[in-house]
C-alpha cells in the first residue's frame, strides 16, 4: 500500500515482490534488490538536490535584501536606545551616562547583543547583523510552518514571500526588538502546530517557552496568548485540557519572570509602572487609519489580496489550520487598532501567517481544471498558479529593493522604517569638535538619542513635557530652557527637519532661541531632494552655537 504525506510525496515506495526462481537463484534476487536500492538512492539524491536548490532560491534574495547597504545610514532613535542599552550592559563607559539599562522594554535582545559587544566592540553593523540573523531564522520558520500545515510547496513559497517582503526586510535590517520578537513568535506558532497535530503536551509547553522568550524580547508579544485562547475556544480539532492549559500558563509565567525579578533586584520597579502609566495616558501618535494605510503595502497588496480572496472563497471549508493562522493575525490587529499608540513595526508577527495563507491559496485553493486563453496562448491551472506566485514574489522583491537603497532614507520618517540621514555624521562631528562637558538642546528626544549615541555628549530635548503623565519617564524635561541658555548650561542648539515636520511649534521656539542668543551655525548636514526644478540640497540638521 502507498502512503502519502501532507505535501503529496510518496512514502510507501514499490510493493514487495515474490522471490523468482531461475538460473541465477539468489544472484538474480540480489541483482534485483540492488537495482531497487540504486533507484531509491538516485531518487533521494535528486530530491536532496531539488530541496537544496529551492533553499538557495529562498536564501539568496532574502539575505541579499537584508545585507545590501545595511549600514549605509546611521541608526534611528529606537536603534540608538537598544544599541546603547546593549553597550551599557557590556559595561562600556562611553554609553553608561546616556543609556540606562532599564528603560521601557525587557532586555533579552539587548543582552544577546551585549555579548557581541563585549567580544567585538560596539558597532551599529554588529547590531544590525544580529537582527538580520533573526530575520533569516524567521524565513526558515515560515517554511517549517507552511510545510507542516500544507506541504513543502506551500512552505517554500511562504518562506520566499517572507524573505522578500518589504515589511520583514526593512524591519530586520535595524537594531529593533520586533524582529527577534517575531522570530520567537513564529517558533511558538510552529510548536503549537506540532501540539495540535500530535496531541503531545510537550509541544504545548515548548510553545509556551517560545512565547515567553518573545515576551522577554518585547512585552507586546503577550497579545498572541489571546490568539491562542481564541483558537482553542473556536476549534473542534483538539480540546485543551484544563491541567495542560494551567501548566502551559505556569511555564509562560516562569519564562517571563526573570525580567520583573531583575527590575526588583536593581531597584527599578517604578520604571515599569511609570512607563505603563505614560503609555495609557499618552496622546495618539497616528490616525485610526494608520495601519490600513501603512501595513498592507508593506506586506504586499497582492499578498494581502490573495490571502483575503482565498479565505473568502474557502470560507465553507476552512480547517483548524486556517482558524489558527487567522486567530494569530486578528488579535494583535484588533488590539493595536484600538490602542492609541501605533507604530509601523508593531504588527510584524502577523507577516508569517499572512504569507502562509497567501501561499496556501496560490498553491492549493480549489480551481476548475480548465484552460484559459491569455494573449493568444493556452494557460493551464498549474501555469496560472505559477504565474501568480512569480508575480507576487517579483512585486515584493522590487519594492524591497527600492526601500533598501540608501538614498531612500529621506523619503519616509516613520519610526521603524529606516535610519535617519545625517544623524551619524552630525553625532560624529559633535564627538570630534565639541569640548568635554558641553551640553546640547535638540527639538525632540529622537534626535537627542541619536546624537548622544554617536556624539558622547549630553543632549536634552525641548519637546519633553514637564508633566510626568504626558512624557516617557526615561526622558528629562528642560525646565525653563531660556534660563538654561542664559546661565550657560546649554551651549548648542540642534534643529532637525524630521522633528520640525512633526512639531512646528517647538521648531519655531528653538529657532527663536537661536536668534535671541546670537546663534551661529557651526555645522549642517544636507540631503539631496528631488523637486520639479531638479535636485536640491536641503539642510536636515543644523547645529547652532549660542552665547549666554
Amino acid at each position: 500500500m502507498t502512503t502519502t504525506r501532507g505535501d503529496g510525496s510518496n512514502l510507501g515506495g514499490a510493493r514487495a515482490r515474490p522471490d523468482v526462481a531461475g538460473p541465477g537463484g539468489r544472484r538474480e534476487e540480489a541483482a534485483a534488490g540492488g537495482a531497487v536500492g540504486g533507484w531509491v538512492t538516485t531518487l533521494r539524491r535528486r530530491s536532496t538536490r531539488r530541496y537544496i536548490g529551492w533553499a538557495i532560491v529562498v536564501a539568496v534574495p532574502s539575505l541579499m535584501l537584508r545585507l545590501w547597504a545595511v549600514d549605509a545610514l546611521g541608526v534611528n532613535s529606537d536603534e540608538a536606545v537598544y544599541a546603547g542599552q546593549a553597550a551599557s550592559l557590556a559595561r562600556d563607559p562611553a554609553f553608561l551616562p546616556f543609556f540606562p539599562v532599564f528603560r521601557a522594554h525587557p532586555l533579552l535582545f539587548q543582552s544577546l547583543l551585549s555579548l557581541e559587544y563585549r567580544a567585538f566592540g560596539v558597532t551599529t553593523l554588529g547590531g544590525r547583523l544580529l537582527a538580520v540573523a533573526f530575520g533569516m531564522g524567521t524565513v526558515w520558520l515560515t517554511y517549517a510552518i507552511g510545510a507542516r500545515l500544507y506541504g513543502r510547496r506551500v512552505g517554500t513559497l511562504a518562506a520566499l514571500l517572507v524573505g522578500v517582503m518589504p515589511y520583514t526586510v526593512v524591519v530586520s535590517r535595524q537594531i529593533l526588538l520586533d524582529t527577534p520578537m517575531a522570530f520567537f513568535a513564529a517558533l511558538a506558532l510552529y510548536l503549537l502546530i506540532r501540539y495540535v497535530q500530535t496531541d503531545r503536551a510537550t509541544w504545548l509547553y515548548a510553545s509556551a517557552v517560545a512565547l515567553g522568550l518573545s515576551t522577554l524580547t518585547k512585552e507586546t508579544a503577550i497579545l498572541l496568548a489571546g490568539g491562542i485562547y481564541a483558537f482553542f475556544a473556536l476549534t473542534r480539532k483538539t480540546r485543551l485540557r484544563l491541567g495542560q492549559a494551567a501548566l502551559a500558563v505556569a511555564v509562560l509565567v516562569l519564562t517571563v519572570l526573570p525580567y520583573p525579578i531583575s527590575l526588583k533586584l536593581a531597584g527599578h520597579t517604578s520604571t515599569g509602572g511609570a512607563f505603563l502609566t505614560w503609555q495609557l495616558l499618552r496622546r495618539p501618535n497616528h490616525t485610526w487609519w494608520f495601519y490600513l494605510q501603512a501595513v498592507p503595502p508593506a506586506l504586499g497588496l497582492g499578498v494581502v489580496a490573495v490571502a483575503v480572496v482565498g479565505i473568502v472563497l474557502m470560507r465553507r471549508v476552512l480547517t483548524w489550520s486556517e482558524h489558527l493562522l487567522l486567530a494569530w493575525i486578528t488579535v494583535p490587529c484588533l488590539f493595536f487598532e484600538v490602542w492609541a499608540v501605533k507604530g509601523f513595526q508593531y504588527l510584524l508577527p502577523i507577516a508569517v501567517p499572512v504569507a502562509v495563507l497567501a501561499a496556501m491559496v496560490v498553491v492549493s485553493v480549489p480551481l476548475p481544471q480548465v484552460r484559459w486563453r491569455v494573449a493568444a496562448r493556452t494557460v493551464t491551472t498549474a501555469g496560472l498558479r505559477a504565474a501568480v506566485a512569480v508575480l507576487l514574489v517579483a512585486s515584493l522583491a522590487v519594492t524591497s529593493w527600492n526601500r533598501v537603497q540608501p538614498d531612500s532614507g529621506g523619503s519616509s520618517f516613520l519610526a521603524g522604517t529606516g535610519g535617519v540621514p545625517g544623524g551619524r555624521e552630525a553625532g560624529e562631528w559633535i564627538d570630534a569638535n565639541l569640548p568635554v562637558g558641553a551640553e546640547l538642546l535638540a527639538l525632540g528626544p529622537s534626535m537627542a538619542n541619536i546624537l548622544q549615541f554617536y556624539g558622547g555628549h549630553k543632549v536634552r530635548a525641548l519637546s519633553v513635557s514637564p508633566n510626568p503623565l504626558y512624557r516617557n519617564p526615561v526622558y528629562e524635561p528642560v525646565i525653563n530652557p531660556d534660563l538654561q541658555i542664559r546661565q550657560g548650561n546649554v551651549q548648542y542648539l540642534v534643529w532637525d527637519s524630521f522633528s520640525a515636520g512633526r512639531s512646528s511649534f517647538f521648531s519655531r521656539r528653538l529657532l527663536s532661541f537661536a536668534e535671541r542668543y546670537h546663534g551661529r551655525v557651526v555645522h549642517q548636514e544636507f540631503i539631496t531632494a528631488t523637486t520639479d526644478e531638479g535636485p536640491v540640497r536641503e539642510p536636515v540638521i543644523t547645529i547652532y552655537e549660542v552665547r549666554s
